[in-house]
């Protein structure tokens, strides 16, 4: 067997068992949404009491309207990583620096990204990338108040989109909470650090993201080139005229490269 070929068949023996070891933790998870939806259920039976009580901590765990977030949704997938249960493995990463030239409607966006520090969220964006996941997709939020984003990744350019996968914990978070203008990091669910998927931010101005329960935010790479144009989609504000929203200026992936 070639060097190639071995190298090719560890790396899948690694994802398949690490797809078991996902699939295990799933399987802890949906015990224990069957149990609470037991206890909701003697809940509603004795008043209802429990139940306002998970609606509450839900509204909570969502309403930081100032933080990148990732609701789950179901979406429909073409074959590839994104409709894998499993993200791919970190080792996928390669340890290694790698560069992504984001291709938008509005310019060139060049990164760098560092398998060695990140290497769970870099091994899934390039994963991502070589299929093809990002191509055609919107910059579905931009924020020019508080925090200063532009977020993409998400295939149905509503803020709710993902792969069929979430991963976790996060990975090389700034201490002091500061994103250094071209950062580009996971969105994720507020206070839930294994909610990442394909969402990613990209920083256009040092912002303070302060941690939450889960930690920060997973920094997997910044911008080596287009900070300014991310400047220039901010400068044209949301298409409401809030601080917060789809930007006026639209910012369409056309693809993301990696090598």
């Amino acid at each position: 067997m070639s060097t190639k070929k071995q190298a090719k068949s560890q790396a899948s023996k690694r994802q398949h068992a690490y797809e078991a070891k996902i699939a295990t933790k799933q399987q802890r998870r949906d015990r224990i949404i069957r149990i609470t939806a037991i206890v909701v259920a003697a809940g509603l039976l004795l008043g209802g009491g429990l139940a306002v009580l998970l609606i509450a901590l839900n509204e909570n765990r969502s309403s930081a309207a100032t933080e990148p977030t990732l609701p789950g949704a179901d979406v429909a997938l073409e074959p590839g990583w994104a409709s894998s249960a499993a993200p791919p493995d970190p080792s996928y990463a390669e340890n290694r620096a790698w560069t992504a030239t984001i291709s938008t409607t509005q310019g060139d966006l060049v990164a760098e990204l560092d398998g060695a520090a990140a290497p769970q969220a870099v091994a899934s964006f390039v994963a991502l990338a070589e299929d093809g996941y990002f191509d055609n997709t919107d910059c579905h939020r931009i924020t020019t108040a508080g925090i200063y984003v532009l977020q993409c990744g998400d295939p149905t350019g509503t803020g709710t989109g993902g792969p069929g996968y979430r991963f976790g914990p996060v990975e090389n978070a700034p201490a002091d909470g500061v994103y250094p203008a071209g950062t580009i990091a996971m969105a994720r669910v507020g206070g839930d650090g294994e909610s990442m998927g394909s969402q990613f931010f990209i920083v256009y101005q040092e912002s303070t993201i302060p941690a939450d329960a889960a930690g920060g935010y997973t920094v997997l790479g910044r911008l080596v080139d287009g900070t300014d144009m991310v400047g220039r989609v901010a400068e044209a504000g949301t298409i409401t005229g809030d601080t917060d929203g789809r930007p006026a200026l639209s910012v369409i992936v056309n693809e993301v490269s990696v090598s």
